[in-house]
């Protein structure tokens, strides 16, 4: 497996460069992404490098964030833009190799070590993923508007971690020669999901660089850490041979979602019913836009006492329809949630996406001509809102509290959610790896 090229490509402050591209008039000012800054809500989802210069991090609430850089711009976020710059960054990175693997909207692991005799010079070694990184970087930068960072190596972990070592705009190489003296010195924090918890306890064991862990027996992780203690030597080592999936229908997330703090407590189930038809609209629009449908609901609920609730349900046939999420939704909520306390804030989630209109098997009791009919009217009801306004036009229900119904959910932030690292199989080849190297 030491023969192999992977390349990460990491693309810059995502939602940043993209919303710069919309918003010339902020060039050279700080920007970030998320929340809404009137309602003093969200949080930042991302900044440019000129805000994160003066301390503005992901995660911030907006208000920290004003803080540590007065001037800087909010913008609220627009998923649908994202993903649809996200796709056509995959379209680019497909040219080059079959095998694309998305991680998240802004990052990609490609393979190209069986397309190497088609692809840059010819020759199958880190030399030519470098050549064919650069040529990817320049293309990203021409034909989308932003820049990305590129790691290149033999394997997934160290690829990431070059994209990671140099920012913005930046290609690294790590390659057997150089690895030691690149990689070996870098905090153990830097290698993949290594986070705040298991960093604290490899510095209990005064294990502090990634060349410490690589040199730590793999037994001994595995009794502090159980069969993550083998992964973390793989990772460290340079071993880990799990594959980068081959591009087919799959998309670059698993679930989109919303979620808001209600303008005043819910108290009964009519109020529960109206706020998820206004989430439930909104999540179907922005599934539509892309051209996605899931299989699953979940809905999550915080009382007044901020005790957390969620569930979720399996549906009998793959959906992005208002109504039928939001049947869904209720049908949950009925089950999870029995009126303890009034409720603070709720959301809705529709997961294990697909690409719309993929064939499947039908339903005896279905009414697909019902779904359709459905399916146009919320396509029909996104077109007046766009073009008369949001208040345009709404459900009957919305008459029973218009202070409820003047919360606008699709100025929310939407939850988009990546695909782990350690889905499609990397755990069972993280595990082989480590096996294979202890024994």
């Amino acid at each position: 497996m030491k023969d192999r090229v992977i390349l990460h490509v990491d693309c810059n402050c995502f939602y940043a460069s993209v919303e710069m591209l919309y918003h010339p008039e902020y060039s050279g000012l700080p920007l970030a992404v998320g929340g809404d800054e009137e309602k003093r809500h969200g949080i930042v989802l991302t900044a440019n490098y000129i805000a994160k210069r003066r301390g503005v991090k992901t995660g911030m609430a907006l208000w920290e964030a004003k803080q540590s850089c007065p001037d800087v711009i909010f913008v609220p976020p627009r998923m649908y833009l994202y993903i649809r710059f996200s796709q056509m960054a995959r379209e680019i990175y497909r040219e080059y190799s079959d095998k694309v693997e998305s991680f998240g909207l802004d990052e990609c692991w490609i393979d190209l070590t069986d397309s190497c005799s088609i692809v840059g010079d010819g020759t199958r070694n880190l030399s030519n993923g470098f050549r064919v990184a650069q040529e990817i970087s320049q293309r990203i930068k021409k034909e989308l508007g932003i820049t990305v960072s590129v790691g290149v190596s033999w394997n997934k972990i160290y690829a990431k971690l070059g994209s990671d070592y140099k920012k913005p705009d930046a290609i690294t190489v790590f390659d057997w020669d150089n690895c030691r003296d690149l990689i070996y010195p870098l905090p153990v924090s830097d290698l993949l999901y290594i986070g705040p918890h298991t960093t604290y306890k490899l510095h209990k064991y005064g294990i502090t660089t990634i060349g410490e862990l690589a040199g730590t027996d793999p037994e001994l992780l595995h009794d502090w850490f159980g069969k993550i203690g083998y992964m973390l030597s793989v990772f460290a080592r340079g071993e880990d041979e799990t594959p980068v999936s081959v591009t087919g229908t799959e998309i670059p997330i698993k679930s989109v979602g919303n979620s808001t703090t209600t303008p005043r407590d819910l108290a009964n189930d009519t109020d529960v019913r109206l706020v998820l038809y206004l989430l439930s609209e909104s999540v179907s629009e922005r599934l539509r836009e892309n051209h996605f449908e899931g299989w699953v609901v979940e809905v999550s609920v915080r009382d007044t006492d901020l005790f957390y609730f969620h569930q979720q349900k399996k549906l009998k046939a793959p959906t992005n329809i208002s109504s039928e999420i939001e049947e869904a939704a209720f049908s949950i909520f009925k089950r999870l949630y029995h009126w303890h306390k009034p409720i603070r804030s709720i959301g809705v989630r529709v997961a294990d996406l697909q690409e719309e209109g993929l064939p499947r098997q039908l339903d005896l009791f279905t009414d697909e001509r019902r779904r359709e009919c459905l399916h146009r009217a919320d396509c029909m009801v996104t077109l007046v809102r766009q073009r008369f306004g949001y208040s345009a036009i709404h459900r009957g229900i919305m008459e029973e509290d218009p202070y409820l119904a003047s919360l606008n959910a699709t100025a929310d932030d939407h939850m988009i959610h990546p695909h782990s690292y350690l889905e499609n199989g990397n755990r069972t080849g993280c595990e082989k790896a480590a096996h294979a190297s202890v024994y």
